[in-house]
Formats: structure tokens, C-alpha cells, sequence
């Protein structure tokens, strides 16, 4: 798999997947980042690396790394009190990689998604996630209002984001474990899945647009649930 963009680079020599080897142009092939991590470097132009990594947003850097290693579901479920983002068919690798970043950056526990209609870690969720998925859990689940019950069983509590809900999304104490679900783009929540959760929360919107982009809704709801849990 090649990884690329700065960000998401350094963040893959960081992370547990092994870098083969990395290409760079002369700018950024001396960074240190890139030299102590002792990754044999090629230099290249510019054109040569789009070529490679198959996009001309490298920012001068890609890696050949080791295939993602998704999580377990289950085992994510059974930490001490976890947060969760479970993701309806988020099928944007954009919205997925920035979501993963939101996450990361709260502190959630990882991040689930449905192995159907959706979104994978690909390349292009590497460099929209700034390199976040490098350390963050991120699981695949094949039907995750099932997933939702089990977790409701593991003594989590379940809130998905719907536009219009009658509950305010700062309204809930966002103790214990907590899996915050958001639907995919122009849809939201399928109904079983909506279903499956213990509440619907809501985010105001006070301008002229009816919703939030999934990934700033899930940066929102990420930061109140972090700052209720520390409040505790």
C-alpha cells in the first residue's frame, strides 16, 4: 500500500505498520522525520511521485507501507468506558478521514464502520486523516445496528446524531461507555440502525443550510462528549 502527503507519512513510520521504503523530492527527502526513521529514501521529482502514489497531493513525500490491520469490534468494546464512533455507510473518504481525525485528537477509542457501503483506509483517508489512522482502531462490522445491541449489551450507552431530534446533543452526561453513530451524507441513519440507538440527539443550527457536513457534526458531538467525561 502506498501512503502519501507529509502528515500522513510521518505518521505511518510512527505508527505500528512497517515502511518498506519511501520516495521524496530533494526538499523533503532531509527532513528529519523522514532521516531518523531510518527508511531508505529514493529521490524523485514531483511528477514521478504522483505518478506513484496516483495523486498530485503528495506534498513531495509517499511510502510503500504494510497493508491496514483493521480491529476487533468486540475487543474495542470491551475497554474500560470507550467511545466510539460507529459510521451508517459513510462512503466519502474525505468525511472518513477527517472523522478519524476528530476522533483521534478527542481520544476515542476507535472508530466502526460497516464492511458493505462504505468507506475503507485507503490511501486517500491516510492523508485526509492527517495520519491519525495510524493510531486509531478503526473495525469493520457487517451489521451495525447489530453491533449497536451488542454494544447496548456491553453497558454502553448508544446516541446517534439525526437532524431534528427532539433531544439537544448536550443534553446527555456522556458517562461510561458511549457509541456516537452518524449517518451517511444526504441520508443520515437507515431506520433499523436509528432504531437500535437509546436516544437521538440533535445539533442546533441557526444559519440558512439545513445540516453539518458528517465530518464537522462528528467533531461537534466528539468535543461535547470529551469535555461531559472530563467534567465528571
Amino acid at each position: 500500500m502506498i501512503v502519501y502527503g507529509r502528515n500522513a507519512v510521518r505518521e505511518a513510520v510512527r505508527g505500528p505498520r512497517s515502511v518498506a521504503r519511501a520516495w521524496a523530492t530533494e526538499r523533503v527527502a532531509d527532513q528529519p522525520w523522514l532521516v531518523e526513521a531510518g527508511v531508505p529514501v529514493s529521490v524523485e521529482e514531483g511528477e514521478a511521485l504522483a505518478q506513484r502514489c496516483g495523486s498530485h497531493e503528495h506534498q513531495g513525500v509517499c511510502a510503500e507501507v504494510a497493508p491496514y490491520e483493521y480491529a476487533d469490534a468486540d475487543a474495542l468494546l470491551a475497554r474500560e468506558a470507550p467511545l466510539l464512533v460507529a459510521l451508517d455507510e459513510v462512503q466519502d473518504p474525505q468525511n472518513l478521514g477527517a472523522i478519524c481525525r476528530s476522533a483521534e485528537c478527542a481520544g476515542a477509542t476507535g472508530v466502526v464502520l460497516t464492511r458493505r457501503r462504505s468507506a475503507e483506509v485507503t490511501a486517500a483517508v491516510c492523508k485526509a486523516s492527517a495520519g491519525a489512522v495510524e493510531h486509531l482502531p478503526v473495525a469493520q462490522v457487517r451489521n451495525l445496528a447489530d453491533f449497536l445491541g451488542d454494544a447496548k449489551r456491553a453497558d454502553c450507552w448508544v446516541y446517534g446524531a439525526e437532524a431534528g431530534a427532539e433531544t439537544a446533543y448536550d443534553q446527555p452526561d456522556y458517562s461510561g461507555g458511549v457509541v456516537c453513530v452518524l449517518g451517511a451524507e444526504g441520508r443520515g441513519l437507515r431506520p433499523r440502525v436509528a432504531a437500535a440507538c437509546d436516544a437521538l440527539v440533535s445539533l442546533p443550527l441557526r444559519g440558512r443550510i439545513e445540516s453539518l457536513n458528517v465530518g464537522a457534526a462528528a467533531a461537534v458531538l466528539l468535543y461535547e462528549i470529551l469535555q461531559r467525561r472530563e467534567a465528571a
